[in-house]
C-alpha cells in the first residue's frame, strides 16, 4: 500500500470518528444554549462560545465546511456579546438561538468530496550528529609498534582498530566491514604490499572507503601521492589523536538528524490526532494531551521542541497554560504556537505577551501546518543549541546541566525510577596547563568531552560545569552501575596519550557519584556527588567514589 493510500485510510478513520462524535458535540452546544437562556451569566456565555469556537475550528477539517462557516458566524457574534456581557436585547437572544439552530442544521451537511493531500516529508536540519559506537577501521602500517600505539589511542573513542602489517601482507578477513582506512604513507611509497592490501580492500566495496594518510612530513609530492590514492585527509607525525578522531567521526558518522518533537495540547481528540498524523507523516514525533491538567508531566517526560496548543479548552485556556509554562525556567524558551479559529487581535496580542510565538488559523492545510511547525522547531533547536552549549567542548553548559538535572529528577520521581549524577574532575590539570600550555590543556578537555559523548547513551546528559569539571546525568541507572561504567571510562581515558610540542603524556580523572534515591532532589544530588568527588581526590585521585 502506498504512503498516500495509507495516509488517506488513516484520515478516513479519524473522519469517521469525528462524524460519530458530532451528535454529542451538538448536544453539548444545545445544553450550553439552554443554560445561557435560563441564566444569562458570563460563565454560561463563555461556555457556549467555547463550543462554537471548537466546531468552527474542526468542522471543515473533517469535511463539514458549512458547519465551520455557521459556527464561525456564531463565534463572532458571541465574541461581541462577551465584550459587552450585559443582559441582551430580545433581538440578540433570538439571534443567538437562530445561530445555534443553523449550526445544528449544518452538522448534517458534508462536503461532496474531502481530499487531504499527503504533507511534504521534511528532514530536520541537524544541529549535531551523534556518533555511532564500535566502528571498524583498518590501519595499514609497516611498524607494529606504531600500529599498536595508534590502536590503543583510537580504540577508547569507540573504534575497533585492526592493524594490518603490510610487511607480512596479511589478507583482511572478508567478513569484516570497516568504515575507514588509515594508511602509513611510508608504506605506500616503498612497499608494494601496502598498496596491494589497500587495493584489495577497496575492490571489495562498491563505494571506496574513506582513506586517511599518515605521513612523516607534509611536502607537496607526498600530499600529491596521497591525493592520487584517494586520500580524504592527511596527517603529519606525531599524530594529534584528537584531530584524527574528530575526522574519523566526520567520515564515519551515519546518524540521522533528531526528529522534531511536538507536544499537541487540544481538548478535541479527533482534531488532535488529525494534526498528529499529519506531523508524523512529515517525520516528526508527536505526543497528545487532551487534559490540560496533565500538561506538566508530559512536558517533563516528552521534552518537546514545540508546543501546538488550542486557545480555548474547558478546564484551562491556552493563555493560562502558556503562563504556567513560562513560569518554569526549563521551559521558558520552548516555542508555543496557538492553533485556533480566533482572529481577535487583542487576544493574539495578549498571547504574544505571555510568550506565544505564532497563531495558526483553523482549519489549516497539511503543508502549511508542517511548514509553520517545522520552521519554528528548527529555529528553536538551533537557538537552544547555542544557548545551552559550552563553546570549547560542545557539551551542555553549567546552567543547562543544572536545568537538565532538575528535569530528570522530577521524571525519576514521577516514574519511581533510578538516576545517577556524576561529577568528574581532571587530576592535576593545573600542572598540565602550566607545563604544556593552555592550548594543549584545551585539547585534553576536548578529548575527554569526545570520549564522554561516545561512551554514553543519547538519553544521558553530559555537561561541562567549568574549568576541568564535567557533569553526567544517567537516567535509569543505580549507583553501583554508574561506578562500574565510570571506572571503565576512567581506565580508557588514562590510556590516551596527549601530544605536546616535545612530549606526550597521559591524564587521569576522579569522579564522585550520587544516586536518586536515596538523595531526593537535585540540590542534594549535586552536593553529595561533589563530596564524593572530594573523597576520591582525598584518597589519591584516579578513582571513583559513590556517596553513601
Amino acid at each position: 500500500m502506498s504512503n498516500s493510500t495509507e495516509f488517506e485510510k488513516q484520515l478516513q478513520v479519524l473522519r469517521d470518528a469525528y462524524i460519530e462524535s458530532l451528535p454529542e458535540k451538538i448536544r453539548q452546544l444545545n445544553i450550553a444554549w439552554e443554560n445561557l437562556e435560563k441564566n444569562w451569566r458570563v460563565e454560561n456565555l463563555r461556555e457556549l462560545y467555547r463550543h462554537a469556537h471548537s466546531l468552527a475550528g474542526s468542522g471543515a477539517t473533517f469535511g463539514f465546511s458549512d458547519l465551520s462557516a455557521a459556527a464561525r458566524e456564531g463565534e463572532l457574534f458571541l465574541q461581541g456579546l462577551l465584550e459587552n456581557p450585559a443582559l441582551p436585547s430580545r433581538a440578540q437572544a433570538a439571534q443567538v438561538q437562530a445561530l445555534v439552530a443553523e449550526i445544528e442544521n449544518c452538522a448534517h451537511k458534508t462536503d461532496p468530496e474531502l481530499k487531504t493531500p499527503l504533507p511534504t516529508i521534511l528532514t530536520p536540519t541537524p544541529v549535531q550528529n551523534p556518533v555511532p559506537r564500535n566502528r571498524g577501521v583498518y590501519l595499514i602500517e609497516g611498524d607494529p609498534a606504531l600500529g599498536n600505539l595508534l590502536a590503543r589511542q583510537i580504540n577508547p573513542f569507540g573504534y575497533i582498530v585492526r592493524a594490518i602489517n603490510a610487511v607480512d601482507a596479511v589478507k583482511p578477513a572478508s567478513t569484516e566491514a570497516p568504515e575507514a582506512i588509515i594508511l602509513d604513507s611510508t608504506i605506500a611509497a616503498t612497499q608494494a604490499a601496502g598498496l596491494e592490501i589497500l587495493n584489495r580492500i577497496q575492490a571489495a566495496h562498491a563505494d571506496p572507503l574513506p582513506l586517511i594518510v599518515l605521513a612523516a612530513r607534509g611536502d607537496f609530492p607526498d600530499r600529491l601521492q596521497a591525493a592520487r590514492l584517494g586520500a580524504r585527509a592527511y596527517f603529519t607525525k606525531p599524530i594529534e589523536i584528537n584531530a584524527l578522531v574528530e575526522y574519523l567521526d566526520l567520515l564515519t558518522s551515519h546518524a540521522a538528524p533528531e526528529p522534531y518533537r511536538i507536544l499537541i495540547i487540544e481538548d478535541d481528540p479527533n482534531l488532535a490526532h488529525q494534526n498528529a498524523l499529519i506531523l508524523q507523516k512529515a517525520g516528526m514525533i508527536t505526543r497528545i494531551v487532551t487534559d490540560p491538567m496533565q500538561m506538566t508531566g508530559e512536558l517533563i517526560d516528552f521534552n518537546p521542541g514545540l508546543i501546538l496548543m488550542d486557545l480555548y479548552m474547558p478546564s484551562a485556556s491556552g493563555l493560562e497554560l502558556a503562563a504556567v509554562i513560562r513560569q518554569q525556567e526549563a521551559f521558558i524558551s520552548i516555542p508555543i504556537v496557538f492553533l485556533s479559529a480566533v482572529n481577535n487581535p487583542d487576544i493574539q496580542l495578549a498571547a504574544m505577551r505571555l510568550g506565544a510565538d505564532d497563531f495558526l488559523a483553523k482549519p489549516i492545510g497539511p503543508d502549511q501546518l508542517v511548514s509553520s511547525v517545522s520552521t519554528r522547531a528548527q529555529r528553536y533547536n538551533t537557538m537552544r543549541y547555542f544557548m545551552t552549549r559550552d563553546s570549547l567542548t560542545g557539551l551542555l553548559n553549567h546552567t543547562a546541566t543544572e536545568e537538565r538535572l532538575e528535569i530528570e529528577v522530577a521524571r525519576a520521581r514521577r516514574l519511581k525510577s533510578q538516576l545517577a549524577h556524576v561529577i568528574i574532575d581532571l587530576d592535576h590539570f593545573k600542572m598540565v596547563n602550566d607545563t604544556y600550555g593552555h592550548p594543549v590543556g584545551d585539547r585534553v578537555l576536548k578529548s575527554l568531552a569526545r570520549l564522554l559523548e561516545q561512551r554514553f547513551r543519547k538519553a544521558d546528559a553530559i555537561g561541562r560545569y567549568g574549568g576541568e569539571e564535567f557533569g553526567l546525568i544517567l537516567p535509569d541507572t543505580d549507583g553501583p552501575t554508574a561506578v562500574r561504567i565510570l571506572d571503565e571510562l576512567r581506565v580508557a581515558f588514562g590510556q590516551i596519550r596527549h601530544q605536546a610540542e616535545d612530549a606526550d603524556f597521559s591524564v587521569t580523572f576522579s569522579a564522585g557519584i550520587a544516586a536518586f534515591p536515596p538523595y531526593a532532589d537535585a540540590v542534594k544530588l549535586n552536593d553529595r556527588a561533589d563530596k564524593a568527588l572530594y573523597l576520591a581526590k582525598n584518597r589519591g585521585r584516579n578513582q571513583v567514589a559513590l556517596a553513601g
